[in-house]
């Protein structure tokens, strides 16, 4: 058994994390909240305005379709890693480079793949395979759509310049603050919904469909990307606040077994000390 001092030293330390991780979850619980209000915000629009840029190109001419739904064969993949710049937020950047990991080698395995990094962690995992073309973690420190725009502007200039044939985003998506699911969406090309013949599009155009398409392509993918990188934002904080909650608790029923063990051993220790003493005025006596 160790000696009290080992304890004491031990009780302290465990208290002294247990105050870092508790303090650690109530700042991502604030974060958490500004961010699960933004992406709640966000994703009907998003959401909208895809449906409705999906509708619009599965209705025009093979002829007519954007330069962004191309359908070309596939030898040049990039993937796009959106994770976070810190750790200590559970398995939440280790599930992405899985996922990733899992694309490259099964789905994309006859392919060249390259990567593009949102968040310190992708860039740390991915860089030694010398593939990631761009590291964009400082999007974070300032995360506003303008930002988010400039990438997706990026991605679709090498895509229209026929650097990568195919783009996918990797990321979480929010659901709630202990749930995050893994999220794999074709960026480019778009991948127009499938024609149903009974149903109508009960839509005024104007000034044309093909116009309107191509005003709203671009508008679209910049919203789509900025609306994944809000979902990792946003799935990063509640996923350290759950992780810091648990840590919490772990930290705190360490200390209790802690104290519980220093008191079993400060007692050995007095009742020992009394023997001696009992043992020592008995052999007075005698």
């Amino acid at each position: 058994m160790a000696n009290l001092k080992e304890i004491r030293n031990r009780i302290t330390s465990v208290s002294s994390t247990m105050q870092i991780t508790s303090a650690m979850k109530m700042v991502s619980a604030a974060k958490l909240k500004k961010a699960q209000d933004a992406i709640t915000a966000m994703r009907p629009y998003a959401d909208k305005l895809t449906e409705l840029l999906q509708d619009l190109s599965a209705t025009l001419d093979a002829e007519s379709g954007s330069k962004f739904s191309e359908q070309r064969e596939v030898n040049n993949v990039l993937i796009v890693a959106i994770t976070s710049n810190r750790g200590l937020c559970g398995a939440f950047n280790s599930n992405i480079i899985k996922a990733v990991n899992k694309l490259t080698k099964e789905t994309y395995a006859n392919q060249e793949v390259s990567y593009l990094a949102i968040g310190k962690k992708a860039d740390d995992a991915f860089k030694k395979t010398n593939k990631v073309i761009a590291n964009e973690s400082g999007l974070f420190d300032d995360l506003t759509f303008d930002n988010a725009a400039d990438i997706a502007q990026m991605l679709m200039d090498q895509f229209v310049a026929g650097n990568y044939d195919r783009i996918v985003l990797v990321y979480n998506k929010f659901k709630n603050a202990a749930t995050q699911e893994i999220m794999t969406e074709q960026f480019l090309p778009i991948v127009p919904i499938e024609k149903d013949d009974n149903v109508t599009l009960d839509y005024i155009f104007e000034p044309s469909k093909i116009e309107i398409v191509e005003q709203l392509i671009p508008k679209s993918l910049k919203t789509q990307l900025y609306k994944s990188v809000r979902d990792s934002f946003a799935s990063e904080h509640g996923a350290r606040m759950t992780a810091m909650h648990k840590a919490t608790d772990n930290a705190t029923e360490l200390r209790d077994q802690l104290k519980l063990t220093y008191n079993k051993a400060r007692q050995a220790a007095i009742t020992n000390e009394i023997l001696e003493i009992v043992g020592g005025a008995e052999a007075l006596n005698n």
